[in-house]
């Protein structure tokens, strides 16, 4: 029997190609994707001056006051569930921004107040609620 010689220069070779080319194209995506984010700012140039006076008086506020026994004040003045938005309007046509403050007492029907609300929004009638103080009552 002939003896094989073995021969001490083979080595196992790892190909680096194929993952040459894995690595090129990750490369090559995060360069295309990274191009098309767009990064939103704020932009810090401040206003120009405004050359009109400025208005430092508050707008006008309508008081409108439902007491316990569901009578209806507009600014101090009593008048009826039906005519509180005609008082409103009347007011407004002097002061066009003032809101209306509804001001419920605790006993007054939800009717009421809802209603006035209502008639407020509809119409376009900035409006909020507060609730009466114990004081007020």
């Amino acid at each position: 029997m002939r003896k094989r010689r073995q021969r001490g220069g083979d080595q196992a070779e790892v190909n680096m190609t194929p993952m040459l080319d894995i690595v090129f194209i990750l490369l090559i995506f995060f360069i295309v994707t990274a191009t098309f984010l767009q990064e939103e700012g704020f932009d810090m140039t401040p206003p120009p001056p405004n050359d009109e006076p400025q208005n430092t008086e508050p707008n006008p506020v309508i008081l409108v006051q439902i007491d316990a026994e569901n009578r209806v004040f507009v600014n101090q003045r009593s008048t009826s569930e039906d005519r509180v938005l005609a008082a409103v309007q009347r007011i407004r046509a002097e002061a066009p921004q003032s809101a209306v403050l509804i001001e419920p007492n605790d006993e007054a029907l939800h009717g009421t107040v809802s209603t006035i609300w209502d008639d407020m929004r509809v119409n376009g009638i900035p409006v909020s609620i507060q609730r009466a103080t114990a004081e007020d009552s």
